[in-house]
């Protein structure tokens, strides 16, 4: 029963080749639009808080500053519209979900840059 579903899952998942990125990374993501029948590519560039759930039902949180207003988006890794990531910076966090960032402000929400 397991083979069957790990089987479904690995046929109806849609394959993107993504760079490797985690929390505390710097990227901007690139997806479509549909607005009637017309498409546009609209991105959103933000700090990964998180990568969730493994396979297809995998998804990573991002967040951004929209003026003072703090803006959370979740993607899953196998929505069809995403076309493009890119990773801008990689960043020198020490735990796997950074949700201590959300009460940070100003120069104390910023992220080392990680060595390479």
């Amino acid at each position: 029963m397991a083979n069957l579903v790990d089987f479904v899952n690995n046929e109806l998942s849609t394959r993107n080749d993504f760079p490797v990125f985690g929390a505390g990374d710097t990227i901007t993501v690139y997806y479509e639009i549909k607005e009637g029948e017309k498409t546009r590519t609209q991105f959103f560039k933000g700090v990964v808080i998180q990568r969730k759930g493994s396979g297809a039902t995998e998804t990573f949180t991002i967040r951004k500053m929209s003026g003072a207003v703090g803006v959370e988006r979740i993607f899953p890794v196998n929505m069809p519209a995403l076309q493009k990531v890119e990773v801008n910076q990689r960043g020198k966090v020490r735990r796997a979900r950074i949700y201590y960032f959300r009460e940070l402000t100003g120069k104390k929400a910023k992220i080392k840059e990680r060595r390479r």
